[in-house]
């Protein structure tokens, strides 16, 4: 069964991955959650359309 993360956690993943300089595959992996997870956390709460994008 899939985990269930709080919006709050959802959201600090988002602004880790925007502003940490690491990549979105990093963060992913640091905090447990699937690449394709990160990514559409990044699309669901990101404020910065360009945030989404692979670095």
């Amino acid at each position: 069964m899939a985990a269930k993360h709080s919006e709050d956690f959802k959201r600090e993943a988002v602004r880790i991955a925007a502003h940490s300089g690491l990549t979105r595959r990093q963060v992913a992996s640091d905090l447990g959650v699937g690449f394709s997870t990160m990514g559409k956390w990044m699309r669901d709460y990101s404020t910065d359309p360009t945030a989404a994008e692979d670095a």
